[in-house]
């Protein structure tokens, strides 16, 4: 079951979340009260049914989704770009997981857009799923600690939260990639990077690291930061490198939208060497096969499913866990070309 959330609130009916405004209390109570759960002062509890009847809110179907005794069979999952391959094979793989354990899994999809995503993670809370999987952006996910639902975060932390996570070596992952060109001899690597609060950020650190080991400075001038994570972005951005006076003999792609970029902006010129971060399809199909850093991103999804599948049945009572998945080098050509 596939849905994607509006960016604007315009005429919807009535919400948990609108009855918890109304209420004065949080999302959790709210919950709580509207499932015949314990914990919940009379008055409250009166002032939330006030509030339902006020609003009109339909409280019949949420006690078709969850009758008391009945838990929840839906899971959600809220992710970026689904057109992305990276987030199409985290879903595909939370799906099957989840399927397996007699789960549905409703997706929202909201890119890099932080107002929707509250928008989206309330309205699947209000529809009592019994987890969330969230690819989170920077903003503050505090409102998540009082929801009374178990949450895994993917590919990268959350601010205001403590809870689980599973993601990517990334940094390490930043510091494969370039010790690689440096071993080959490069000394002008340029990096390439997507915008992102996280996952580019640590990249970036890899790549710095491996700068500082090896005894060779970085020129800021090959420090690309694009202002957006596009194809069309790289290719331009790598086209203005290669016309400098001293270009790059290598280049460092941060995301697999940046390398398709980079290879077009290089066009027939097959001098520079190429390293990309994670993996795409073709990529060992081209006339110079694509080097690559990748990791099992369909783990990455079967991971958090399962991590959030035991949360939910209450068979993992562990602390909030930081599970971080290897990042490796795959050697296939375009990564191996000497400086010129």
């Amino acid at each position: 079951m596939t849905e994607t959330f509006p960016r604007s609130p315009d005429a919807k009916p009535p919400t948990m979340i609108d009855v918890a405004r109304r209420a004065g209390v949080g999302l959790g109570t709210v919950s709580r009260v509207v499932n015949g759960g314990a914990g919940v002062r009379a008055e409250t509890a009166d002032r939330v049914r006030a509030a339902i009847d006020e609003l009109g809110f339909q409280r019949n179907e949420v006690a078709r989704a969850l009758r008391p005794g009945k838990k929840s069979s839906s899971l959600a999952l809220v992710l970026g770009d689904l057109t992305n391959p990276f987030f199409a094979t985290i879903a595909k793989a939370s799906l099957e997981v989840a399927g397996q354990s007699g789960f549905a899994v409703v997706l929202g999809s909201v890119d890099e857009d932080p107002e929707g995503e509250k928008r989206a993670i309330q309205e699947l809370i209000g529809r009592q799923v019994a987890g969330l999987m969230i690819v989170p952006d920077q903003s503050d996910h505090s409102f998540l600690v009082s929801a009374g639902v178990p949450v895994v975060f993917v590919d990268r932390p959350a601010h205001g939260i403590d809870a689980d996570i599973v993601m990517v070596d990334n940094e390490a992952g930043g510091k494969v990639a370039t010790d690689h060109l440096l071993r080959q001899g490069h000394r002008r690597v340029a990096i390439l990077l997507a915008p992102s609060y996280y996952t580019t950020g640590r990249r970036l650190r890899g790549y710095r690291r491996a700068h500082r080991e090896a005894g060779v400075p970085v020129d800021e001038s090959l420090v690309v930061l694009l202002p957006e994570g596009t194809a069309e972005e790289a290719e331009k951005a790598t086209r203005r490198l290669m016309d400098q006076a001293d270009p790059p003999t290598a280049l460092f792609a941060s995301t697999n939208f940046v390398t398709e970029g980079v290879l077009r902006g290089l066009g027939d010129n097959t001098q520079p060497a190429v390293v990309g971060f994670d993996d795409f399809r073709m990529a060992d199909m081209l006339p110079t096969p694509v080097t690559v850093v990748a990791s099992d991103i369909a783990d990455l999804g079967r991971t958090a499913a399962h991590l959030l599948l035991a949360r939910a049945a209450g068979t993992d009572t562990r602390p909030p866990q930081r599970i971080v998945l290897p990042a490796v080098l795959i050697q296939r050509g375009s990564g191996e070309r000497p400086p010129v």
